[in-house]
């Protein structure tokens, strides 16, 4: 396998290097948190203008045709810096829908505003009895003259305070948790009927409870084929999991570069804590973990970037777990070995913890990871 980038490749991840170097140190983000909508809209344009948010669709809907492979660029280089701007659920989440079911029209309308940086979305797909099952949805789509009726509750539908525009998935025909019978819908920010309530998640980025009560949209609101939505959804959030395990891949880099450059200037006992070798070793178990985890996001991604399939939704699932255990490993250890100090506000390894923690449980985790790659 060949592991080495190409030229536009390594010009994607050079650009993403230099804005996280210069532009995001950690005062930064703590203070772009701090702010009313919990990101930077300046940031925002500045994604735009570098075509961040054009890498992953394609060349004839305004995109610059990446695939996996450009993803995992993309989301390594913001889990470095800890990145709370709404790539994920904009680009990734309702820009995939997008991509894989919308039409002509639908992708004219919402993707170039996507791309441009002027609309952000959200995909309200996950409900409170849900868990990780996609296809129990429980919020109805009911027919009424050319168009639907939608009612039901969106659990922490990521991205959505600053949706302008929802992805929702609900059921139009089958049971509970039939495959068969979910549709994606189109639903606007403002859609008569939609409420939510916004809160900051704990790793610092913004969420919403979506609820739908008697939404009305037309025909033209359906994204793909009545009743074919899950489909859709699997490949996307399979693509999102690539994501959020590239991005704790570059938060891992982060805390074990950290704590060893930490180690070298903490004194004990006269002499820095590095010189231990019983931490020696501990810091170099945190780099073994780091690399395992490096090497299974390389694999997923090249699996992903050769098609969908039955091969690459293994690798997805083999990613994610090891992405759960060395994430959980590597955040417990760079906060130990930098004591209390590990647990404060100030200090960016505690954040960097709770966003390890946090991904470990976004679009399934370990256990339902290990089940789903037996299953496969």
């Amino acid at each position: 396998m060949d592991f080495s980038l190409s030229e536009e490749q390594t010009l994607l991840k050079d650009s993403l290097e230099r804005f996280i170097q210069n532009d995001y140190d950690f005062d930064t983000r703590r203070k772009v948190m701090a702010g009313e909508e919990g990101f930077s809209r300046e940031n925002w344009k500045q994604f735009a203008e570098l075509g961040w948010l054009a890498v992953p669709f394609a060349e004839e809907d305004g995109g610059i045709g990446g695939g996996a492979i450009e993803l995992m660029i993309v989301m390594e280089q913001l889990g470095r810096g800890l990145v709370v701007e709404p790539y994920l659920a904009t680009v990734i989440l309702a820009g995939g829908a997008l991509k894989y079911a919308g039409n002509e029209a639908q992708k004219g309308a919402y993707l170039g505003a996507i791309i441009e940086g002027s609309k952000m979305g959200a995909l309200a797909f996950a409900e409170p009895q849900s868990r990780f099952n996609l296809a129990d949805v429980a919020t109805t789509a009911t027919a009424d003259g050319d168009g639907y009726v939608l009612s039901g509750h969106k659990a922490v539908v990521l991205g959505g305070p600053s949706a302008d525009f929802f992805v929702v998935s609900a059921r139009t025909s089958g049971g509970p948790r039939d495959a068969d019978g979910i549709t994606l819908f189109l639903v606007d920010g403002d859609a008569a009927g939609l409420s939510r309530r916004d809160y900051p998640t704990v790793d610092g980025l913004r969420a919403s409870e979506v609820t739908l009560d008697g939404v009305k949209v037309g025909a033209d609101a359906v994204l793909g084929t009545v009743g074919g939505g899950h489909a859709v959804l699997e490949q996307v959030i399979d693509e999102a999991t690539l994501a959020v395990g590239a991005e704790a891949v570059g938060g891992m880099e982060v805390c074990y570069k950290d704590t060893v450059e930490y180690s070298k200037q903490r004194v004990q006992f006269g002499q820095p804590i590095g010189k231990f070798q019983v931490l020696q070793h501990r810091m170099v178990d945190m780099f073994m973990e780091y690399e395992q985890a490096k090497s299974m996001m390389y694999l997923a991604a090249m699996r992903l970037d050769e098609g969908y399939g039955a091969v690459a939704k293994k690798a997805v699932s083999g990613f994610k777990v090891q992405v759960g255990k060395s994430g959980r490993f590597v955040g417990q250890q760079a906060v130990q070995l930098h004591g209390g100090m590990g647990m404060t506000e100030e200090l960016n390894i505690g954040h960097y913890f709770k966003r390890l923690t946090m991904i470990d449980t976004t679009f399934g985790n370990v256990d339902f990871h290990l089940k789903r790659y037996g299953a496969v």
